[in-house]
């Protein structure tokens, strides 16, 4: 590995605000089309069955390409990969601001995906590169871990702002300035080390297709359970076996078998799976409730989230911290994932004329509060314990978790929400019908966070919190 130079101090400051801007945007495009789903499918002739694919594509191409995006920056560079992650995110963008047609939306959104790919896991290196092991790069951590959970809501605010004043193109050609200030402030940025060995290409694209295949597959059983759903599943998983074929016998595999032989730190990424799986649809349903249910404007939607952006900032920002520097990571992630569940049963109480003073507002705050405990204590939990030549690896499988489980968990719970729906009993109004299908589907989500908290008891040590910090530490300095 080729070392580098400490980060100048004064620099530091500035090289968290460029990486955690960066962390930001790239999760904050993962919603921010959200609540621009109704006019995107209006205006681009998209049909309302297909609008999750504008929320799919980039959470497949984000968290399919993430591993490989965090191994190219091992080898290439991570300030270099950086910046070319970023001008291929803004690029993107400007092809999805102009996109005349859905599949060329699609493939916009794509594209953002790949291009967040590569920024996620070299801006999470490099903060390992920037700050010193120890409390210092902790709280670092934690900025960054909060960026996570902080930026899935502010595309939504953002995202509802821009639709209903500018157009639903703005929620793409916002990114361009945005990621231009980020481009500027790179300067700021210590190179970060480098490794030698390969790029595992062919891991690259076959978990990338097999995750297409999975969630294609998921989403046309709820429409169709056609044969083309079995053959699509049936590639998904040859292709899923091939990937790990593939990983056993390649010189430089993409996901060494290292990076989670640890069992806590397999418990974490698939506690921040379970959350992504969760989050999402509940957003996506959320949305929909608002919007066509409650008839609120893009705007008023938006502004309606800010109860989950509070709950994120009090639970990663305040309470989380808190907890974590009395508590195990264990029992802080038990906790966030308890009250994340608890808030999704008070959503299945929602109605066509239900009063959001009494659930859909204090819900959010209730679930934002859960999930920003949850964001930071799985991130720090991810990267705990990672050899330096496997720490983009690993810092891109936290992100990988996120988005994967992202899309998985909406294409399930999408066909839930459309199965409870179409279930109803005839003569059911359609406000009545479709609520229930919405409540439904946050239940479900509710269950994955109940599966995060198993998942924490099983696979997490009941170790003290003084003895979960020295394991960041091995992060590559």
């Amino acid at each position: 590995m080729t070392s580098i130079d400490a980060p100048r101090p004064e620099r530091s400051g500035l090289a968290l605000l460029v990486i955690a801007a960066a962390q930001l945007l790239m999760v904050m495009d993962g919603t921010i089309v959200t609540v621009g789903l109704p006019v995107i499918g209006t205006g681009l002739g998209i049909p309302e069955a297909d609008l999750d694919w504008v929320l799919t594509s980039y959470a497949l191409a984000f968290g399919g390409l993430l591993l490989a995006g965090g191994r190219a920056g091992d080898l290439f560079g991570r300030r270099r990969m950086f910046r070319v992650g970023l001008v291929a995110f803004l690029a993107a963008s400007l092809l999805g601001g102009v996109a005349g047609d859905g599949t060329t939306l699609v493939v916009a959104r794509v594209l953002q995906g790949a291009g967040a790919a590569i920024v996620a896991p070299a801006a999470l290196s490099l903060l390992a590169d920037t700050f010193p092991a120890g409390p210092q790069r902790n709280k670092a951590l934690g900025v960054y871990g909060a960026m996570g959970g902080l930026g899935s809501v502010a595309g939504l605010l953002l995202g509802g702002a821009l639709t209903e004043y500018l157009g639903w193109r703005w929620i793409m050609f916002v990114n361009v300035p945005i990621a231009l200030l980020v481009l500027a402030g790179t300067f700021a940025l210590v190179p970060g080390s480098r490794e030698r060995g390969g790029l595992d290409l062919p891991g690259a694209a076959t978990v990338t297709l097999a995750l297409g295949s999975l969630v294609y597959a998921i989403n046309r059983a709820g429409s169709h359970g056609d044969g083309l759903t079995l053959v699509f599943g049936a590639a998904a998983v040859a292709l899923l076996a091939v990937f790990v074929v593939i990983q056993r016998t390649a010189r430089s595999p993409m996901l060494p078998p290292a990076v989670l032989a640890d069992r806590g730190r397999l418990g974490a990424n698939l506690i921040m799976l379970l959350m992504g799986a969760g989050q999402l649809a509940t957003f996506y349903f959320l949305t929909l409730y608002m919007q066509t249910i409650k008839q609120y404007s893009p705007m008023v939607t938006g502004l309606a989230y800010l109860p989950f952006a509070i709950g994120i900032g009090i639970g990663s920002g305040l309470i989380g911290p808190r907890l974590q520097a009395r508590a195990t990571t264990r029992t802080v992630l038990v906790i966030g994932m308890a009250v994340a569940a608890a808030a999704m049963g008070w959503f299945s109480l929602l109605t066509p004329d239900q009063n959001p003073l009494l659930v859909l507002l204090p819900a959010q705050l209730a679930g934002g509060v859960g999930l920003g405990i949850g964001f930071v204590a799985a991130t720090i939990g991810g990267v705990q314990g990672v050899a330096p030549r496997a720490s983009g690896i690993a810092s891109g499988l936290v992100n990988t978790s996120q988005q994967i489980g992202g899309a998985i968990g909406l294409a399930v719970l999408a066909g839930v929400a459309v199965a409870a729906t179409t279930g109803q009993p005839a003569g059911t109004p359609l406000p009545d019908a479709l609520t229930s299908g919405y409540t439904t589907g946050m239940l479900g989500a509710g269950g994955f966070y109940l599966a995060a908290v198993l998942a924490a008891v099983v696979l997490l040590r009941p170790r003290p919190a003084d003895q979960d910090a020295p394991a960041v530490h091995a992060l590559p300095h």
